[in-house]
């Protein structure tokens, strides 16, 4: 035989070979993989087969065998069934169990059900509730990210399948309706969700915003009769607006009157007078009011506590009009003007009772305010212009009221009245008799403070003890505006 004759004849003993594995395993299901030999259950005679050298067939559907001591590959294609996805990593025996191929299930459901003998996994609890088959909504390449092809429902056919059942129905929270599914829904998630509004009459909003069939009103709602398009737009509850163009000035109460809509609430000023007296149709707050024509001085015609805001319980007692201290723009700041007050008159309104008068702790006098204070403010007090015959002038020296004023008067005895109304009345003792010589021959004799009362008088030296010469002229040494005294 020659080298041609012997490929040729080697060639048709390894087809041969494959074509009776295969036929083997399609009637009986059952192949020794340990050996070449396929067993014929009629007649459970084996046939040894020729060994063949290794091939490789197509890798798209091969399945590879966990067995330590071979490795074997299979193209899964040639059985009608091809592995996709998933299923081409699972282990031979996780669907053909007990090593039976035959009559192995190739439907979803033939597999993945409870109560199978093949390992697979099965619908969870918390599954959507449905009587279809898996490969409706997934594929082989996991569970997770299922997909359903809605474009050949019918409109207004969800609840078919959306019923609770077949597949999920509307969860207990969702809005009262009997509308189908697709009226706010799309086939890609069930949100976000919205309702074509354009072919709704206006004013009917309530014929599905009734509580039953839509939203309706929650119970926090203004009161009101009005019908939803009034207010609220078809894109969102809120912001809510109401077009007020078409109100007649001063009718506000017609509406805002607590039950058709918001009223004046348990905190707003006591007044009668319309809403649109001090507000506007954009909000509420800040109100305003305009004062252009109300009579000046006429102020407690409105604000008396009653009709309008009155004085606090705080407000300084007067009985002068509002705006004799206050702007119609804010309650403060307040001022007064003070340039057609009189000088020396401030008592006719700072009294304790028109205006604030002089309090508990005050300085005991009879002079009026302006004798102190200025009209800007009661502090700091202005200097003091002493009036008394006997008060020599404004002392140079930094000199406090209370530094003569020791007791609560205006009115003081002298400190030592032996030499009144002269300084030393005062400054007796603060007089140094060294500073004072009188003579220096034949002897030093010094001035007394009865000699030097006043002083601004003469203090002159003398050459002897008859004072009938001068040596040097003292006079006029000490005033009280001058600073070194």
């Amino acid at each position: 035989m020659n080298k041609a004759t012997h490929c040729g004849i080697s060639g048709l003993v390894k087809l041969g070979q494959c074509m009776i594995l295969f036929m083997l395993f399609l009637q009986t299901g059952y192949a020794d993989k340990s050996s070449s030999v396929a067993v014929f259950p009629s007649t459970s005679m084996p046939i040894q087969l020729a060994a063949a050298p290794s091939t490789k067939s197509a890798t798209r559907n091969k399945t590879v065998s966990n067995k330590k001591s071979t490795k074997e590959e299979f193209d899964h294609i040639v059985t009608g069934f091809e592995l996709t996805g998933v299923h081409r990593r699972e282990k031979c025996e996780s669907c053909h169990s007990r090593g039976i191929f035959k009559g192995t299930p190739t439907t979803c459901d033939g597999c993945h059900t409870q109560g199978r003998n093949i390992a697979s996994s099965v619908k969870p609890l918390n599954h959507a509730p449905t009587q279809q088959p898996c490969d409706q909504c997934h594929d082989s390449r996991g569970w997770s990210g299922a997909r359903f092809d809605h474009s050949a429902v019918l409109p207004g056919q969800c609840g078919r399948c959306h019923n609770g059942s077949i597949a999920n129905n509307k969860p207990a929270g969702h809005m009262a309706t009997s509308a189908s599914c697709e009226t706010c829904h799309n086939t890609r998630a069930w949100t976000p969700a919205v309702f074509d509004h354009s072919a709704v009459t206006p004013g009917a909003c309530v014929t599905c915003h009734n509580g039953a069939n839509a939203t309706g009103k929650p119970g926090g709602h203004l009161v009101t009769v009005e019908s939803c398009d009034v207010c609220h737009s078809t894109r969102a509850w809120v912001p809510a607006r109401y077009d007020h163009s078409a109100v007649t000035l001063g009718t506000c109460g017609n509406c805002h009157n607590g039950s058709t809509a918001t009223g004046k609430p348990s905190g707003h000023i006591v007044t009668a007078l319309s809403c649109d007296n001090c507000h506007s149709t954009r909000r509420w707050t800040p109100a305003t009011f305009d004062h252009s024509s109300v009579t000046p001085g006429t102020c407690a015609t409105c604000h008396n506590g009653s009709t309008a805001t009155g004085k606090p319980s705080g407000h300084v007692i007067t009985s002068a009009s509002c705006d004799s201290c206050h702007s119609t723009q804010a309650w403060i700041p307040a001022g007064f003007d003070h340039s057609t007050v009189v000088p020396g008159t401030c008592s006719n309104c700072h009294n304790g009772s028109t205006a604030t008068g002089k309090p508990g702790g005050h300085f005991v006098t009879t002079q009026q305010c302006d004798a102190c204070h200025s009209t800007s403010r009661w502090i700091p007090t202005t200097s003091y212009s002493h009036n008394s015959a006997f008060f020599p002038g404004q002392h140079a020296a930094s000199v406090s009221c209370i530094d003569c004023h020791t007791g609560n008067s205006e009115t003081i005895a002298w400190r030592y009245s032996t030499y009144k109304p002269e300084c030393a009345g005062c400054h007796a003792n603060d007089f140094e008799t060294g500073p004072h010589k009188k003579t220096e021959t034949p002897s030093t004799i010094y001035y007394t403070v009865s000699e030097l009362r006043d002083c601004t008088g003469s203090c002159h030296l003398y050459s002897d003890n008859t004072f009938t010469s001068i040596t040097k002229t003292r006079s006029g040494e000490h005033r009280p505006s001058s600073s070194e005294f």
